[in-house]
């Protein structure tokens, strides 16, 4: 005597539910397991992308501006770039806010590149934007240009004493990084 199972009894039907079976089970488990065990080998491979931390260390600088006189400038590196900061004086001030800026190439006033309440303070890349030169006009023996300001002597751009282009191929005004005021002496540049 042979005995007959029945597949599609209501008993097991009922059991199983609709379509959840063991194998199912298995399935998302396994995939669960696969999903970890992914994201546990991606996450040393992503992370040792980011910046070292002598890198991150390099992405700020404070300056400190209380020994700089009026009328002063000095350059410090940041990102292994120049960067001019320049104690201006009232005159420079006026000349610079005096500027049409309908007649500039890259329009930008001189309040744009200067922090409000810091406006004696100028901070900017010293790299001509043209091709990467690095301008005079940072000490008082350099040659300032037409506009009392930079002179690039690679090509011959002029900036103003705003870091404005003036004259020459340059295409941009020499780039402002982004930089705060931690107090009225101390800057940090990043």
């Amino acid at each position: 005597m042979s005995v007959k199972k029945e597949t599609n009894s209501p008993k097991t039907e009922g059991a199983h539910g609709e379509g959840e079976t063991r194998r199912d089970f298995l399935y998302l488990t396994a995939a669960a397991f696969g999903a970890v065990g992914a994201g546990s080998v991606a996450w040393p491979l992503i992370d040792q992308m980011n910046p070292a931390a002598d890198t991150l260390a390099l992405s700020s600088t404070e300056v400190d501006l209380s020994p700089i006189v009026e009328g002063q400038a000095i350059t410090v590196m940041w990102r292994g770039k120049p960067v001019f900061i320049r104690h201006r004086t009232e005159k420079e001030i006026e000349e610079a806010r005096a500027v049409d800026i309908t007649a500039l190439r890259d329009k930008q006033t001189d309040e744009d590149r200067v922090q409000e309440g810091h406006e004696k303070w100028l901070v900017m890349v010293g790299i001509c934007t043209h091709l990467g030169c690095v301008p005079a006009g940072q000490k008082d023996t350099d040659v300032k240009g037409e506009y009392d300001g930079w002179f690039c002597p690679c090509h011959g751009s002029h900036y103003d004493n705003s870091g404005r282009i003036r004259k020459g191929p340059a295409p941009k005004n020499l780039e402002v990084p982004e930089y705060t005021f931690l107090s009225d002496t101390l800057i940090k540049i990043g």
